[in-house]
C-alpha cells in the first residue's frame, strides 16, 4: 500500500487528477445507484399499501429516468469534489449542461406517459355501453403521442442551444430560414399533412379505439391510433394499416359511431306457400332463448318474391357488433334446422305445369 500511494504520488498532476476524478465518479455512480434503488424500494412499498393502480403506473413509468437523475445528481457532486481543469474541465461542464434538457424531456414524458396510462386505465372500454370511454381513449392516446412529441422537440432545441457553435450558427442562418423552411415544408408535406389530419381526427372523432368499421371492403376494429395511420384489426386477425388521412377524405362505415348497439338482419329464400305466422313463433324462441340477444327488438316480415321464391327478413338487437353477428349466425343455423326438420314444404320448389298436346287441344275446343 504504501508502494503504491508513493506510485500516485509521482505520477504528473494531469494524470493524477484525472484518475483521482475517475475514481470518485465510480464511487458516486455506485452510491447514486444504491440511492435509486433505495427510493424506489420506498416508493414501492408506499405504493404497495394503496388500493389504487394509478400510483403503481406512475412509478414504473419514472423509474428509469428517476435513476439517470440520481446518477446525473451523483456525477455533478463528483465534479465538485476534485474539479478538473482546462480541456478535460470545459468538456465535462458542457456534457452536464448538454443532457440536462434531455433527463427534464426524459422524466417529463414519463409523467405524460403515466398521465395517460392511468386515463385510459380508468376509462373501461371492455363494458357494455362504452361510447364515452371509446371516445376519452382515443382523444387521449393522440394527444398524448403529439404531446410527447412536442416535448421531445423541445428538449432537442434546448439541448442545441446549450451549445454556443450552434447558437452562433444560428443567427448567420436566419436569412436563409425561409429557403430552408419552404424547402423543409414541402419534403414534409404528407407526414404534416397526415399529423394535421391526426390532430382534427381527435377532436371530430370520425372514428374512436374500438370502433367497428368497414374500410376498403374489410371488417375490422380500430386497435390502434397514430399520428399518421390507423391500425384496424380485422376479423380474421390481420392487420390493416391506413393512412389516416383517408378517415377524412374518403366515405367509410362506421358501425359503432354513436352506440355499441347494432340490428341484425337474416335473410331466407323460402317457398311461397310458407307458413310465415308458424315461423314467427319459432323466431321468437330462438332470439328469446339466445343469451346475445339485448331484448330491445326482434321481428319478421316477407320483404320481397320473385317467381320461384319469397324474401324473409328477420331484424334482431344485441349489444355490440361481435353479439350481433354470432346472434344472426345462431338464429340463421337454427331456423334452417327447424325448417329442415320441421317444415321441409317451406324449402323453395319450381312448380312447372306439364300439359301434352293433346290436353292443350282439348282446353281450347272445351274452352272453344
Amino acid at each position: 500500500m504504501p508502494d503504491l500511494l508513493h506510485w500516485f504520488s509521482e505520477m504528473p498532476e494531469p494524470l493524477r487528477t484525472v484518475l483521482s476524478f475517475a475514481g470518485v465518479v465510480a464511487i458516486a455512480t455506485l452510491i447514486a445507484l444504491a440511492a435509486a434503488r433505495l427510493t424506489v424500494r420506498l416508493l414501492g412499498r408506499i405504493v404497495a399499501r394503496s388500493r389504487t393502480q394509478t400510483d403503481d403506473i406512475l412509478l414504473r413509468q419514472v423509474t428509469g429516468p428517476l435513476r439517470w437523475i440520481y446518477i446525473a445528481l451523483g456525477l455533478n457532486f463528483a465534479e465538485r469534489a476534485v474539479p478538473l481543469e482546462g480541456a478535460p474541465g470545459e468538456i465535462w461542464r458542457q456534457t452536464a449542461i448538454f443532457l440536462v434538457p434531455a433527463l427534464v424531456g426524459w422524466f417529463a414524458i414519463a409523467v405524460l406517459q403515466a398521465a395517460s396510462e392511468i386515463l385510459v386505465y380508468k376509462a373501461d372500454i371492455t363494458a357494455p355501453d362504452n361510447l364515452a370511454a371509446r371516445r376519452r381513449h382515443t382523444r387521449i392516446s393522440i394527444l398524448s403521442r403529439i404531446g410527447s412529441l412536442l416535448i421531445l422537440f423541445l428538449s432537442i432545441c434546448m439541448m442545441l442551444m446549450t451549445i454556443p457553435g450552434v447558437r452562433t450558427v444560428g443567427v448567420t442562418l436566419i436569412a436563409s430560414a425561409g429557403v430552408v423552411g419552404i424547402a423543409v415544408g414541402a419534403a414534409a408535406q404528407p407526414a404534416l399533412k397526415n399529423l394535421i389530419a391526426g390532430i382534427q381526427l381527435a377532436f371530430t372523432e370520425p372514428i374512436r379505439i374500438d370502433d367497428v368499421v368497414i374500410m376498403s371492403g374489410e371488417w375490422g376494429r380500430v386497435e390502434e391510433i397514430r399520428l399518421t395511420y390507423v391500425v384496424l384489426k380485422l376479423w380474421d386477425e390481420r392487420r390493416l394499416v391506413v393512412p389516416i388521412t383517408k378517415f377524412l377524405e374518403e366515405p367509410f362505415q362506421n358501425w359503432t359511431r354513436s352506440t355499441s348497439a347494432l340490428l341484425g338482419t337474416v335473410l331466407w329464400y323460402l317457398d311461397p306457400a310458407s307458413d310465415i305466422d308458424r315461423l314467427r313463433i319459432k323466431l321468437a324462441e330462438l332470439v328469446k332463448n339466445n343469451p346475445k340477444w339485448d331484448g330491445r327488438f326482434f321481428n319478421m316480415q316477407v320483404t320481397s318474391m320473385d317467381s320461384w321464391t319469397i324474401e324473409v327478413r328477420a331484424l334482431m338487437t344485441a349489444a355490440n357488433a361481435d353479439k350481433a353477428f354470432d346472434l344472426r349466425c345462431d338464429v340463421r343455423e337454427a331456423l334452417l334446422a327447424f325448417i329442415r326438420a320441421e317444415m321441409p314444404q317451406a324449402l323453395p320448389r319450381r312448380r312447372q305445369l306439364q300439359l301434352d298436346s293433346e290436353k292443350s287441344r282439348a282446353i281450347e275446343e272445351t274452352g272453344a
